[in-house]
């Protein structure tokens, strides 16, 4: 583990991690403070008075859980092709994948607009959770193949030489040693699931299929724009990824030195 010997360098690294931390912590302290100002926890009762709140966080509940399964299905059979598996062209489509990196989300609106009134999937959930883990399932292919990188071929071979076809050793050997790996996409693809909006407000019309996080709209309108309740519906949009992130940063930090270090 890296350390620092001497006294001055701890003092100046402190300082400097104190520098990078505030920018980020302001706007959290200001968005709570701006919540409780006016009437106090009364615009968080106000908030979750709201008759719609539980449907839009069981609909933001269903679609990261669907993106999860979806991207996390798509990454590993993916990064276990393009690392282990003899594929004519894999660096050639693996090259196309990460070139759909380059490509931001608001391009894509357009053409995701009328594919998604085509097949008959507009104010549905698959009209998000489509289009949201496809847009994830680059970067987690990324990440997930120099990781399965690092994982010894000697050991998948093993298993064919026991027996294990290529889905037996997908499953029993390259599953069970990614895990960490596995644990880091998912609360990547979690927090970013769950804090989509733009395509929501697209493509989610009706309030019964609506998402948590189109709930401060509620809040503003022609002759109302109530700020204390918009910040308090945020405050209570973002604490599920905060509580998710806290319970799993363990995973997420071993998951990335992991992938990092192989």
């Amino acid at each position: 583990m890296f350390e620092t010997r001497r006294v001055r360098t701890r003092i100046l690294l402190q300082i400097l991690l104190v520098v990078l931390v505030v920018p980020f912590v302001f706007p959290l302290v200001a968005m709570v403070q701006g919540s409780l100002a006016g009437a106090g926890w009364a615009n968080y009762a106000t908030v979750l008075s709201l008759p719609l709140l539980p449907g839009f966080f069981i609909n933001s509940a269903i679609i990261a859980a669907s993106v999860i399964i979806i991207v996390l299905i798509c990454t590993m059979t993916a990064a276990f092709g393009f690392s282990k598996l003899h594929i004519a062209g894999k660096e050639i489509y693996f090259w196309l994948l990460l070139a759909a990196l380059t490509l931001p989300g608001v391009v894509l609106l357009a053409p995701l607009f009328a594919t998604v009134t085509q097949v008959g999937a507009y104010n549905t959930l698959w009209a998000v959770v489509l289009p949201v883990a496809a847009l994830q399932i680059p970067f987690t292919t990324l990440l997930a193949r120099n990781f399965v990188d690092g994982i010894p071929t000697e050991l998948l071979e093993a298993a064919r030489v026991d027996g294990a076809n290529t889905v037996r050793t997908f499953w029993y050997v390259l599953l069970p040693l990614s895990r960490p790996i596995m644990a880091a996409i998912l609360v990547l693809v979690f927090i970013n699931s769950w804090n989509e909006f733009l395509l929501p407000l697209l493509f989610l019309q009706t309030p019964d299929q609506q998402t948590v996080t189109l709930v401060p709209q509620y809040f503003v309108g022609q002759y109302n724009n109530d700020q204390t309740k918009v910040l308090a519906a945020a405050v209570l949009t973002g604490l599920p990824v905060v509580i998710a992130y806290i319970c799993l940063q363990r995973f997420f930090e071993r998951g990335l030195a992991a992938g990092a270090l192989k």
